[in-house]
C-alpha cells in the first residue's frame, strides 16, 4: 500500500497506510440497531506503527474495526463511553481504545465528518 498524507491529521498520520477504503457502502441489515456503520467510517488508515503492533499481535485490524462500529469501545472510561454515544447521534469524533493481544494499546478514531477512521498508538496522536 502505497502511503498518503491526511489534510488537517495530526503530524502522527501523515503518511498512514490506507488499511481498506470504502468498507460497507451498502448497508448491513442490523444496521439500524448499529451505533454506526460500516460506511459511515470512511477511508480507514493506520499508522506505522498501529501496523506494527498488529503484527505483532497476529490480529488484523478487522476485529478492532468491527468492534468500533458495533459500539464496543474498548478500554474507555464510562464518561467516554456516553461521550462516545452522544458523538454517534450528533456527529462528533468517535474513540475507541484497545489492547492486542500482546498488550500493545491502539485507538480507533473516527473523525466528525466521518471522512477518515485511523488506527494508531496512542503515543502516536
Amino acid at each position: 500500500m502505497e502511503p498518503y498524507m491526511l489534510t488537517g491529521a495530526p503530524d502522527a498520520l501523515k503518511g498512514a497506510c490506507p488499511v481498506r477504503e470504502g468498507l460497507g457502502g451498502n448497508r448491513h441489515p442490523k444496521d439500524a440497531r448499529r451505533p454506526h456503520s460500516t460506511s459511515s467510517l470512511g477511508r480507514v488508515v493506520a499508522t506505522p506503527g498501529a501496523l506494527r503492533a498488529l503484527e505483532k499481535a497476529e490480529q488484523l485490524p478487522a476485529e478492532f474495526l468491527d468492534r468500533h462500529v458495533n459500539g464496543d469501545w474498548g478500554n474507555v472510561t464510562d464518561a467516554d463511553k456516553q461521550e462516545n454515544e452522544g458523538a454517534v447521534e450528533q456527529g462528533f469524533r468517535i474513540l475507541s481504545a484497545y489492547t492486542t493481544s500482546a498488550g500493545d494499546w491502539i485507538w480507533v478514531l473516527t473523525e466528525a465528518d466521518r471522512s477518515v477512521t485511523s488506527i494508531l498508538l496512542p503515543s502516536e496522536y
